[in-house]
């Protein structure tokens, strides 16, 4: 699992960037170009370009020039709507200048673009997934990939738990030139701060509507951490099992047992688990419902939870506030409709306000980074993973083939 000692690993096994001077070589980078699109093809969220650009100024300033290849979609064949072109001026913005593109992905043609480049310059490829190679891990399609460059970069966090040819096979064609990129580097670290050596107390907030998709997150997290708090649609299944009342909201009436069993195994690890203490329900799950506010194992029914009442946001606030350490994996209400995103909202507020005393936050998994970006939160937080499914296996003890292939 090679998560457990990341900070470890960087020191003693790990190549970053910084180790390597770039002076005349050619970088191949896999970045992590998977964003967003709007109905005109214009990239909506250029989050994930722009955390590649210090990758990639790094290699320009020591005298070298990038080669750029990712993902978009999941395009089944050549489809033109998943076309890197569109996010040509995304790229461009965010460097300042604007990069080559080249409509092929391998072959003849593409080397001769990357032949023709020239030092402090950068070339950008077609989507890697218009060839069924790249999702197959295929040896020769990484063959002719490792062709377009003298050192392997990996920077996407965003595909590392992918066994693709561009992720985890093509590095092996580069035995002693290959390293990962800022940005992957600081993701790893970033979680090790929180499942290695992290601050204490180290608190977890979990999220989310099932305890199914968390079970393998809190078995691991249950070791390094002091504080548990359980928010979202999964707190339910945890209070109906303790006997609550929960009316019609959201609930996994077959992991009851299983809720119990993480609260017995937290009490025995010495965990303290939070649990909501009201709730604001609502007659239907609609923006415009009938609400009202009723302590979380006191719902009627015909009545649903859709986020925590008032005094769960004091309660939540206060254990954070007290924290040094902070993990955020699921919101704890549908803050995607603004009657429901107060205690997602206030949550991140208390989250942020630990940060700016000191506390180290990392913010993961897809719902919770569109929260922190929807409240505006993002630059108040330490650390906003951007790898939605990398950084859950990760937390999940998983080995990630992205990472093992660079450190082989």
């Amino acid at each position: 699992m090679l998560y457990i000692c990341p900070s470890k690993l960087i020191k003693q096994i790990m190549t970053t960037l910084n180790d390597i001077n770039f002076e005349g070589k050619c970088a191949l980078i896999r970045v992590d170009f998977n964003v967003p699109l709007d109905e005109q093809l214009r990239v909506t969220d250029a989050t994930r370009i722009e955390a590649a650009v210090p990758t990639i100024e790094k290699i320009l300033k020591d005298g070298g020039k990038c080669v750029l290849m990712s993902h978009l979609g999941r395009p089944k064949g050549v489809d033109q709507s998943c076309s890197l072109k569109h996010i040509v001026p995304a790229l461009t913005s965010a460097l300042g200048f604007e990069p080559k593109f080249s409509s092929n992905t391998v072959g003849e043609a593409a080397e001769k673009a990357v032949n023709s480049l020239s030092i402090g310059e950068v070339l950008l490829l077609e989507n890697l997934r218009f060839q069924e190679e790249e999702t197959k891990g295929d040896q020769k399609f990484a063959e002719q990939l490792s062709r377009l460059g003298d050192v392997y970069v990996n920077d996407a966090f965003g595909t590392a738990h992918r066994a693709h040819a561009s992720t985890a096979i093509v590095a092996n064609f580069f035995p002693k030139a290959k390293c990962f990129g800022l940005l992957l580097a600081k993701e790893i670290d970033s979680i090790a701060k929180v499942m290695e050596h992290g601050e204490k107390p180290i608190t977890a907030i979990l999220g989310g509507a099932k305890v199914s998709s968390k079970i393998t997150i809190i078995d691991n997290i249950l070791e390094p951490i002091d504080h548990l708090i359980i928010g979202g649609g999964m707190a339910y299944t945890f209070i109906k099992a303790q006997g609550g009342s929960i009316g019609d909201s959201l609930v996994e009436d077959d992991k009851l047992d299983l809720a119990l069993s993480i609260v017995a195994r937290a009490k025995s690890k010495n965990v303290k688990v939070h649990l909501p203490i009201d709730t604001l329900v609502a007659d239907s799950f609609s923006e415009n419902a009938q609400t009202a506010v009723f302590p979380i194992g006191e719902i009627p029914s015909g009545w649903m939870g859709l986020d925590i009442g008032p005094k769960t946001r004091e309660y939540f606030a206060q254990i954070v506030a007290e924290s040094r350490t902070i993990l955020w994996n699921g919101p704890v209400g549908v803050f995607e409709m603004s009657a429901f995103s107060e205690g997602t909202k206030s949550l991140g507020k208390a989250i942020a306000a630990a940060t700016k005393t000191g506390a180290f936050s990392l913010v993961g998994g897809g719902d919770s980074v569109a929260a922190v970006k929807q409240f505006d939160l993002t630059d108040q937080m330490s650390y906003v993973s951007t790898g939605g499914g990398a950084m859950l296996e990760s937390l999940e003890g998983k080995t990630l083939p992205g990472v093992a292939a660079v450190l082989n």
